[in-house]
């Protein structure tokens, strides 16, 4: 696997090796000594999980607040997303900016999204499924969002239309 850099140190892109010949190709999608050494910490992921999104819809900016907070490894298997990852550590001097990434079955890139930052992805494709790994278990009691058009990010969503939001998504707070 390669890694690339983000505007954060702490978000890397990640990029395996595929082997390609007659019948397809080949990669290694997870390999965690190579993930450990790539984001320079142990990690131990103990959660997958699997969504699917029409074209359009927007899922985030989620995150959840200690003692669940949670690194995130994101993959798409099928289609395109825009993915985005906020800063949300209130001492950092990078609060409240914001990285987007395109993520999908072609490139086959992933994004590592260490705890303290904000995630969420618009569906470019007409469909998209993504696979996620977790650091910590999934708390609804834990669980914040944060508005996805939220004036003070200013996240410049690839958008033609209105997006769809979940109840959730809609009702979501504003970082300030």
């Amino acid at each position: 696997m390669k890694s690339f850099d983000t505007f954060f140190d702490e978000v890397k892109i990640i990029k395996p090796e595929i082997f390609h010949d007659t019948r397809g190709y080949f990669f290694e999608s997870f390999n965690q000594a190579e993930l450990q050494q790539i984001v320079n910490r142990q990690i131990h992921l103990i959660q997958e999980n699997n969504s699917s999104s029409k074209k359009n819809v927007i899922r985030g900016l989620h995150y959840q607040v200690s003692p669940f907070q949670q690194a995130k490894l994101i993959r798409v298997i099928k289609g395109e997303i825009f993915d985005v990852v906020v800063d949300i550590r209130k001492n950092s001097i990078n609060f409240g900016k914001w990285v987007g990434v395109t993520l999908s079955e072609f490139n086959k890139n992933q994004i590592w999204i260490p705890e303290g930052f904000a995630h969420g992805f618009l569906t470019l494709s007409d469909k998209a499924e993504i696979i996620y790994k977790t650091n910590n278990y999934y708390e609804p009691k834990s669980e914040r969002t944060i508005k996805w058009n939220d004036p003070d990010i200013d996240i410049k969503w690839p958008l033609n239309n209105e997006p769809i939001l979940s109840e959730r998504d809609q009702k979501g707070n504003f970082l300030k």
